[in-house]
């Protein structure tokens, strides 16, 4: 299996896709953070709260762009059969691409630790930062981009087509994190507002973001996962039926 990671990280690391989604990630969050207006300097405190409110949404793009050719490619190419012929297990051959995007996403992380690491200097007096916030948050932004990851991997086992997959990613991964809101939001669902909200994503990343690791959060994450996970290799196995 770890030839297998090695195999996808390197493929999308060394692609044109790789180099400009990674790019284009920094960029935004450098921007929204330090150069558009209301950024870190304009503000005059010492938050990264900034970044990881626009962080998701590019997330929402980033992680289907790189989870779209995962088995979409497999089987426009015919290379899925050759694949299912490995001694892994067709769980095995999903978690592997899985962890494959996490650590992409993790490549993509790393960078941003440069954001924290200024404001902690920049700050009055030095060091004055919610260090146990700033690092709940990294720990949401990592939870939310596995949840992303792994209904990215789903979307491209359902079809052949990289656009369909990216797009239909892109919808799942925003229903997902906006949508039970949107919808507990309504007047008609006044008493069920809590229970929707907690049905989604964005309530869940909230809560860490407090800096306060809850179980069920870490729970309903790793629940999200698992489900999109399952429906993947479902969906391979389905090939064979």
């Amino acid at each position: 299996m770890r030839a297998l990671i090695v195999k996808e990280v390197r493929g999308f690391a060394g692609s044109l896709i790789g180099a400009i989604t990674i790019t284009v990630f920094l960029l935004l969050t450098g921007l929204f953070l330090w150069v558009f207006p209301e950024n870190i300097l304009d503000l005059g405190y010492a938050d990264l709260g900034p970044f990881f409110l626009i962080a998701p949404w590019v997330f929402l793009f980033l992680l289907p762009a790189v989870t779209m050719r995962s088995f979409s490619e497999e089987r426009r190419t015919g290379t899925i059969e050759l694949l299912l012929t490995k001694p892994l297990t067709e769980m095995q051959i999903v978690f592997g691409k899985y962890v494959a995007s996490l650590a992409l996403l993790v490549l993509a992380l790393l960078p941003t630790l440069v954001y924290y690491f200024t404001i902690n200097e920049l700050a009055m007096p030095k060091g004055n930062v919610d260090t146990g916030a700033v690092w709940g948050s990294y720990i949401g932004l990592l939870m939310l981009g596995g949840c992303f990851a792994a209904i990215g991997l789903f979307a491209s086992a359902i079809t052949e087509n990289q656009i369909i997959a990216f797009l239909s990613a892109v919808f799942l991964c925003f229903f997902l994190f906006t949508g039970f809101d949107f919808v507990a939001s309504y007047e008609a669902f006044g008493a069920l507002e809590g229970p929707l909200k907690a049905i989604g994503i964005q309530e869940h990343y909230r809560s860490i973001s407090r800096g306060v690791i809850d179980l069920r959060d870490m729970l309903y994450f790793i629940g999200v996962i698992a489900i999109f996970l399952l429906l993947t290799r479902t969906a391979i196995q389905s090939r064979t039926w």
